[in-house]
């Protein structure tokens, strides 16, 4: 019979998120791990665990932003005080996570300022650059891979994505990119909100309007409502990726609920129109 914590580590693994040497302490804290398949010497992963009567966990990374919680039982097995317990822990579990986090992107902000004074201004020269026949707008480039800043609304750099010429991309480890983005441009009559850096710096080229890059799906909506925010009637412009070849088009609906929720435009390419939503 399956222990709890075999329990535990299983849902670990099918999270992507397998210990490289399992060993885990359930003392109900929050404790760092080397994700399997990550560097020598990194901690991305964390855990809580209490393993009693009604056993419960959390686990995420820091690296991917994941965060989940875990438990063998249903709610619907418990007693209302057990359900009253259960959340106080899962309550408990964000505390510790949140304060843990906190610390983890003050630490990447200061690792970002870093490595973004150490940087070189980047050209047009660069192979991903070259391939995507787009400029460097307020790029950098580091050890050959071109550095992407991510800011918020006050202008403050949060973390850095990185490119290489063969466009693999990555972030900096532990860094915010929630509600952070990369501006091109000033705005003016309208200011565009897209996914990559391709994308924003060619809607720049060709339509003069600036642009917020979001970087992922995930982070149209959050971007969209800080610079609503912080222009309230400017016309905010979302551009959507066309994923057609991806079930759910996750492109276009994120740009759909994005564009809903600040009352923008979405603009889809492809179709060649732009519908208000």
């Amino acid at each position: 019979m399956i222990t709890p914590v075999e329990n535990f580590l299983q849902a670990l693994d099918r999270a992507g998120l397998a210990m490289h040497k399992p060993s885990v302490i359930a003392d109900g804290c929050l404790h760092r791990f080397r994700v399997d398949g990550d560097k020598p010497g990194s901690s991305n992963g964390w855990y809580v665990l209490h393993l009693d009567d009604k056993p419960f966990g959390a686990f995420g990374s820091w690296k991917t932003g994941q965060s989940e919680t875990w438990s063998p039982g249903t709610a619907e097995a418990m007693t209302t005080a057990e359900r009253q317990a259960l959340a106080a822990r899962m309550a408990a579990a964000k505390l510790a996570r949140d304060a843990e986090q906190a610390a983890v992107q003050t630490s990447a902000r200061q690792r970002a300022h870093d490595l973004w004074e150490k940087a070189k201004p980047a050209d047009g020269s660069h192979a991903y650059l070259v391939k995507k026949d787009v400029p460097a707008y307020g790029l950098k480039v580091l050890r050959q891979q071109l550095v992407v800043p991510l800011r918020d609304v006050d202008g403050t750099l949060h973390s850095l994505q990185f490119i290489a010429g063969d466009g693999r991309k990555t972030f900096l480890t532990g860094g915010r990119k929630r509600g952070c983005y990369h501006a091109i441009g000033k705005p003016a009559a309208a200011l565009c909100i897209c996914e990559g850096y391709a994308t924003g710096a060619t809607i720049y080229r060709d339509t003069g309007h600036a642009t917020a890059v979001a970087f992922d799906a995930g982070n149209l909506q959050p971007v969209a409502r800080v610079l609503r925010q912080k222009f309230p009637r400017l016309t905010l412009v979302i551009a959507a990726d066309n994923d057609t070849e991806t079930p759910g088009n996750p492109g276009v609906t994120a740009a759909q609920a994005a564009a809903r929720a600040v009352g923008g435009v979405l603009a889809v390419p492809t179709f060649g129109e732009v519908a208000h939503v």
